[in-house]
């Protein structure tokens, strides 16, 4: 059976019109505004009837030209690399220390492997959380108390014969930032800023990217004591669901915040004129005007329906495609009611119509990028290798018990996907 959204048939007018696309010269308007604030003078973008958008060069660039630098309008990590990367928020940098990228890392592992019951995977998932905001402390204090590894004393001299295991209060000592690796100092991370509303999933390398974090997307999106959301028990149910469903759902579900705390902004100002030229304060229909307006950077992105632009999985029979597409509907259909329990605005109704939501996850879907952050963890061993074999090998009858327990995935980027703007 089709999903009925009835906010689909309330809000139709509403929602075709943010649909609608923008004509070419209100494409063009946007994007030479856009770029001029880049500070890149050398591109265009023009619109074409058979190919859509483009971006022109306008000058003769040399190698090694920065063309343009652009910040991710919306993106995330995956939800899988959590537990290998902590990164920053909001610009998805690698933050704290490599002790504590490391340490993270192994006990999250640890505590992964022991989670096979339900009780240990809500353990897990709790700790995931916690550990994610140890920062290196000691070290912004100064390194009075931050220790040397000595090698008999953490229990890894016989690390050959026993590589793959690192005693507990080693781990607990790299996140917290008692212990220091051999040569860590030369991968410099900013450290840990925590979340303004006081949650477990969002941490970040500055204030300042906290701040602008938080006045984007996050002050709705935030499960903490601070959030701004309806209801952070139901939120903290829309993200169980994206997390064991499609991530997607997480940067859909930053689109409407964005367009939300955007329309509030423009509403705020729109009060504040109105009371400066003493004019009567009623927005009447141009609540919608400024609807449109907080829409407009994602109106620029070409959109169709999830359900309906999904390429067919390689073992889903074409005979069963209907059936696909119908189950891909309902699923979209479940997240945008977790979602509308959370975050709800009755001036922003057509946002939270199912049609608007498929587009929005649509678009991700035909044109979204590959977020990918390389690893100082990476570096970092790769700078031990490439020692003086004096001092390599001072080094390695530390490190080489950590890259051991690693394994392979010691070098993971930090994954994604994103949409600049």
């Amino acid at each position: 059976m089709e999903p009925i959204c009835p906010i689909d048939s309330s809000c139709s007018n509403q929602i075709s019109l943010l649909l609608n696309p923008p004509s070419p010269p209100q494409v063009q308007k946007y994007f030479e505004e856009l770029i001029k604030t880049r500070q890149s003078c050398g591109l265009e973008v023009r619109t074409n009837g058979k190919h859509g958008k483009g971006v022109y060069a306008k000058v003769d660039f040399k190698e090694g030209d920065l063309v343009l630098k652009d910040p991710v309008l919306f993106g995330i990590q995956h939800s899988s690399n959590k537990m290998d990367c902590l990164v920053c928020s909001h610009c998805f940098q690698f933050i704290g220390s490599v002790e504590l990228q490391i340490g993270r890392k192994l006990y999250l592992r640890n505590l992964a492997d022991a989670s096979g019951s339900n009780s240990g995977k809500r353990k897990f998932s709790s700790a995931l959380k916690d550990c994610s905001g140890q920062c290196n402390e000691s070290r912004d204090h100064g390194d009075s108390d931050v220790e040397e590894y000595d090698v008999d004393r953490c229990g890894l001299s016989d690390s050959k014969s026993n590589t793959n295991v690192i005693p507990k209060d080693v781990i607990d000592s790299l996140m917290e930032g008692g212990l220091k690796l051999p040569h860590s100092d030369i991968v410099s991370l900013p450290a840990v800023v925590s979340c303004p509303g006081k949650c477990k999933e969002a941490y970040y390398c500055s204030q300042s990217c906290a701040e602008a974090d938080w006045n984007l997307y996050h002050s709705l999106l935030c499960t903490g004591k601070g959030s701004k959301s309806l209801s952070t028990e139901a939120l903290s149910v829309f993200i169980q669901h994206a997390n064991e469903t499609n991530d997607i759902f997480l940067l859909a579900a930053k689109v409407i915040s964005f367009t939300i705390l955007r329309y509030r902004k423009l509403k705020t100002v729109y009060f504040e004129e109105k009371e400066k030229h003493d004019a009567p304060s009623i927005l009447g229909s141009c609540n919608f005007s400024l609807l449109l307006e907080a829409w407009e950077p994602v109106s620029m992105g070409y959109k169709r329906r999830w359900w309906n632009c999904i390429s067919l999985p390689d073992d889903v029979d074409c005979h069963d495609e209907v059936a696909f597409r119908l189950q891909i509907k309902k699923l979209a259909f479940t997240s945008l009611q977790l979602l509308k329990a959370a975050i709800f605005d009755k001036e922003c109704e057509p946002l939270f119509s199912l049609e608007i939501y498929g587009h929005i996850i649509g678009m991700f879907e035909l044109n979204n990028l590959d977020l990918v952050v390389e690893s100082p963890v990476e570096n970092y061993f790769l700078y031990i290798d490439d020692l003086p074999d004096s001092e390599k090998e001072k080094a390695e009858k530390v490190t080489e018990s950590f890259l051991d327990a690693l394994g392979d995935e010691y070098s993971g980027c930090c994954e994604g996907q994103w949409k600049f703007g």
